[in-house]
This record gives structure tokens, C-alpha cells and sequence, in this order.
């Protein structure tokens, strides 16, 4: 945890990694660092509840090496907004960003989510609330609208409220939420993506930062989103096969130094892995994240398995990953030479 940091870093939102739910934990930021220095990082959501009366230290301790990292909340009460985005500030998060997307029943029911986007009033006093309380970005995450209401009209008055208490970065998921009859998963993929009216809303507010989410499956995609918007925020697409970030330094932020490669990265992830694992978190817990990492690559298959099957098992973590890189070693070696 940075506790010390006494300057908000220089945030580039060119290119981020969406906050998700069992997945954008601190040790899947860690890793994900190791692939790209300049991606923005979110947290997985985490609610003023939790962030005031949980377990603090678990919940918002990260790695100095995480940097530039983003803490999302949920929650709709102003002074328990501010009272814990002062808490990221002081644990040193870079960004605080509110969650106005999640269509879940059981963040529905605590009334937070995207279900304030019938609430503009209700975000806008907890912008206000939450800049008065630190110094860091009070920036918004929100879709394009909820159940029927869904125009661009519905939209840019939201986007317009929050702007107006001082909200400068609005990321849009390209779809608008169904908050009865649909699932979280099907609300990422049933409603339509229309990124045409994400572009409008850029048109609309030139001076906001304009972020687009929503099914971006690769680097050129997202490069052509950029002709439009400010930025563009990866989700699953990233989780699922991470080394899609390798590039991301090169490609959108002008680095000269040539992209990682995946046997640097998972070797370069073995010193974070002996040291928390000797401090009691479970091999697994780390390694679930990097099962993608050789994503339809010849040895990924076996490299998937044996982190899976192994992880809990009683090998030192240091062996389990490094012959799960053996393995993948062995396919690439048998393949050139039926090659040759």
C-alpha cells in the first residue's frame, strides 16, 4: 500500500482496463502491470459500506507498482461517498470513479448502480460531495440509459448533471442497461451497442473526457474508437487473453521499448508470487488470473491445466509456474522441429 504519495499522478485514460467484479483484484492489476506500464487499472467495485466498515486494508491495499490505479465504489449517499473517496486518497489511489453501470439486482437494491442514472441529482451531489473531500478525479462510469429510458436526450442530461458539479470524465458503456428481465451477463451482450451515440455525446460536450466501454474485442478496434472519443476502456476482452495489452504502450501512448514477451511476464510475476505467498494468499488466487496469458497460443492448453490443476497442490509456487512455462516451452520446441 502507498500511503505516502503526496501528488495526484498524470492520468492518460487513453487506454484502461474496465473495474470488474472477481476479476480486477490487486493481484490481476499486478500482473497486468507487468504487460503494460501506462494502462489505467480499475479496482473491482467496492461499496462505501464495505469501504467504512469492512475490512479496509484488504479491500483497498495494493502494490506501488500498480500505478496509474482507479478505486471504484458504489454507493449514493454524498457524505459516505466523500468519506470514502478521502480514504482512497489516503491510500493512494490516482483516480475515484463512481459506479453507475452495474444492473444487478443486488446493487439495484442498495441503490447504487445503474439505477442512478434516474437519479442525476443524486450523482451530482455525490460528485460535489466526494471533490470537496480530495484532491483526486471524481470521474463517472454509466451507460447509455436504463429499461425505456434510453434516448440521447435521457443520456446527455444525465451526463450534463454531473458535469455541472464538477465531473470532467464520463466512460460510457455503449449499452443501455435492462435493469428488469435481464441478467448481469446478458446486459453485456443482449442490448445493442451503439457507439454512434457515445460519439455524439463527445460532439455534444467537447470539453468532458468522453471514455467508450463496451465490446472492444482488440487494439485496432479500439484505435478506431479513438478517432471519436478520448479513450477507450477494455473489459473481458483483456481478462481473457491479457497479452492484448503488451502492445498498448507502443500503440497508444508512443513507447519505443519493444512489447514484453508472455515467458518474461509470468517469470517476471515469480518474486510478487514467493512473496505473497509467503504471506498466506493462496497460489491459486494469483494464478487464475494468468490462465489466459498463452491464449491460442501452441502450449496454452497445457499451461492452463497444469496452473489449474497444480496451484493448490503442495509444490512451491515457484515450481508450479515455472513448469507450467516448461510445458509451453516443450510444445514450441517440438513444433519447430517437425518444422525443420
Amino acid at each position: 500500500m502507498d500511503m505516502k504519495r503526496s501528488t495526484v499522478t498524470q492520468i492518460d485514460r487513453r487506454f484502461s482496463v474496465a473495474p470488474m467484479m472477481e476479476c480486477t483484484d490487486r493481484h490481476d492489476r499486478f500482473f497486468l502491470r507487468l504487460l503494460s506500464r501506462h494502462t489505467l487499472l480499475y479496482s473491482e467495485m467496492v461499496t462505501t459500506g464495505a469501504v467504512l466498515r469492512g475490512d479496509r486494508r484488504r479491500l483497498l491495499a495494493f502494490s506501488p507498482e500498480e500505478h496509474p490505479v482507479a478505486l471504484q465504489l458504489g454507493g449514493s449517499d454524498p457524505g459516505e461517498m466523500a468519506e470514502s473517496a478521502a480514504i482512497a486518497e489516503a491510500y493512494g489511489y490516482d483516480e475515484v470513479n463512481i459506479n453507475v453501470g452495474c444492473p444487478s439486482n443486488r446493487v439495484r437494491q442498495g441503490r447504487f448502480g445503474a439505477c442512478l442514472m434516474a437519479e442525476p441529482q443524486t450523482v451530482a451531489a455525490c460528485v460535489t460531495a466526494m471533490r470537496a473531500a480530495c484532491g483526486l478525479p471524481v470521474t463517472v462510469k454509466t451507460r447509455l440509459g436504463i429499461d425505456d429510458q434510453d434516448s440521447f436526450e435521457y443520456l446527455a442530461a444525465f451526463v450534463e448533471a454531473v458535469a455541472e458539479a464538477g465531473c470532467g470524465t464520463v466512460i460510457v458503456h455503449a449499452r443501455k442497461a435492462v435493469l428488469k428481465g435481464l441478467s448481469p451477463k446478458e446486459n453485456r451482450e443482449v442490448p445493442p451497442l451503439r457507439y454512434e451515440r457515445v460519439y455524439r455525446l463527445k460532439r455534444a460536450f467537447p470539453e468532458l473526457e468522453i471514455v467508450l466501454n463496451g465490446g472492444v474485442q482488440d487494439l485496432d478496434t479500439a484505435a478506431r474508437h479513438l478517432d471519436h472519443v478520448d479513450g477507450v476502456m477494455l473489459g473481458r476482452a483483456a481478462y481473457h487473453n491479457p497479452y492484448l495489452l503488451a502492445d498498448v504502450d507502443r500503440r497508444f501512448f508512443g513507447s519505443t521499448e519493444p512489447a514484453p514477451s508472455r515467458r518474461s511476464v509470468i517469470l517476471g510475476l515469480l518474486p510478487y508470487v514467493r512473496c505473497e505467498t509467503a504471506a498466506g494468499v493462496p497460489l491459486k488466487a494469483i494464478t487464475r488470473h494468468v490462465l489466459g496469458l498463452y491464449h491460442g497460443q501452441p502450449g496454452g492448453r497445457a499451461f492452463r491445466r497444469h496452473l489449474s490443476e497444480k496451484s493448490g497442490g503442495t509444490a512451491t509456487a515457484a515450481d508450479v509456474i515455472e513448469d507450467a512455462v516448461a510445458l509451453v516451452d516443450a510444445v514450441e520446441e517440438r513444433q519447430a522441429g517437425l518444422a525443420a
